[in-house]
């Protein structure tokens, strides 16, 4: 009996100590807020050395994960299983997190270097006066074209997409919101058209461009243009800018109709543990020397002017990266749709991918 008790204290006593220390390993990894913030991004959006830095110089522990929408993104920020602390939703994204209760307020006053952002991309639409978000990348959607494939052929206009001599060539993001969209600017209708007339012409259109479509791709899109699977293909400027670097045959274009104008932005979601450490790492994100080592690094285009002083004049005197207020003013804004609306986009593009071979 005695041994008995002897054993059942030792248990007692280990499982305390284990409660013990699991209490204080969660704190310091930050399932209670402590010295741990969870970032969460696109693929291949941030350069990882910063991450490193980051926390050198703030002694804060960065666990970081990926998503490949928004709609996975706000998916797993509604469900609340992890701990967000900051992510980087697109524009339209934002709306509707706000109007979900999803995003925290930011505090300003704890970010001293968001007087870096050009004004132009401060108070827009989706953020009035920035309360809840601040601009990290931005860009376009539009055409990149193999020069060496191609010869002299250029995509001054999205219906240049339907020529009959480009069967099989064309690789297109997969994304609703991007596909339906260009389908819409070929028509001159509006990247945010709620007329469900001009939503099936648009979809009836891209059917016909069925012959001309190799493959709808996710991130593998840049690598299949890099090694000239196929000489065309429908993407992000981003993406675009960052294959150019890697074949010179490459270039890229946004058509006259217009396109997107997209902003992708810093965020507080509200499963947020360690608001104090989100809020340092969005100001050093801010910072002119990080931002512009994040532009080099990711390729797209910042909205940072300190960081445009910074970065070579031959980068941020590129047009096609840094387009010229003549060009962004044909340019559109995805806004929030609404959920019956965006379903209805995403069953249009479901229709036309069942086309898609």
């Amino acid at each position: 009996m005695k041994k008995l008790v002897q054993t059942f204290a030792v248990i007692f006593i280990v499982s305390f100590a284990l409660m013990f220390w699991v209490q204080r390993l969660n704190a310091s990894e930050g399932y209670a807020g402590g010295n741990t913030i969870t970032v969460y991004n696109w693929g291949e959006y941030i350069d990882p050395d910063l991450i490193k830095q980051f926390e050198k110089e703030t002694g804060i522990k960065v666990i970081y994960e990926t998503f490949d929408s928004n709609e996975a993104m706000m998916v797993k920020i509604r469900q609340g299983g992890t701990s967000y602390d900051v992510a980087m939703p697109s524009e339209y994204a934002i709306q509707k997190m706000k109007e979900e209760g999803l995003l925290l307020k930011l505090d300003q006053s704890k970010l001293p270097n968001l007087k870096n952002i050009d004004e132009r991309f401060l108070n827009l639409p989706f953020d009035p006066d920035n309360e809840y978000s601040v601009p990290y990348f931005w860009g376009t959607v539009g055409i990149v074209y193999n020069k060496k494939m191609l010869g002299d052929r250029t995509f001054d206009s999205w219906n240049d997409l339907w020529a009959d001599d480009l069967k099989n060539q064309i690789l297109l993001v997969d994304g609703a919101r991007e596909v339906i969209g260009f389908g819409l600017n070929s028509l001159h209708y509006s990247l945010n058209d709620k007329n469900k007339v001009h939503l099936q012409e648009a979809k009836d259109k891209l059917v016909k461009l069925q012959p001309n479509i190799k493959a709808i791709v996710g991130d593998e899109i840049k690598m299949l243009l890099v090694n000239e699977e196929a000489p065309i293909g429908v993407i992000w400027s981003g993406d675009a800018a960052d294959i150019m670097w890697e074949n010179e045959n490459l270039d890229y274009v946004v058509p006259e109709e217009g396109s997107n104008l997209w902003f992708d932005n810093m965020v507080i979601p509200k499963t947020s543990k360690n608001i104090e450490g989100a809020h340092k790492f969005i100001n050093f994100m801010l910072d002119a020397e990080v931002a512009a080592q994040n532009a080099e690094y990711v390729g797209y285009s910042t909205p940072n002017k300190a960081a445009m002083s910074i970065l070579p004049e031959e980068t941020v005197s590129d047009e096609r990266f840094y387009p010229s207020p003549e060009l962004t003013d044909r340019l559109e804004v995805y806004e929030n749709l609404g959920q019956d609306m965006l379903s209805y986009y995403n069953d249009l593009y479901l229709e036309f991918k069942m086309h898609t071979k």
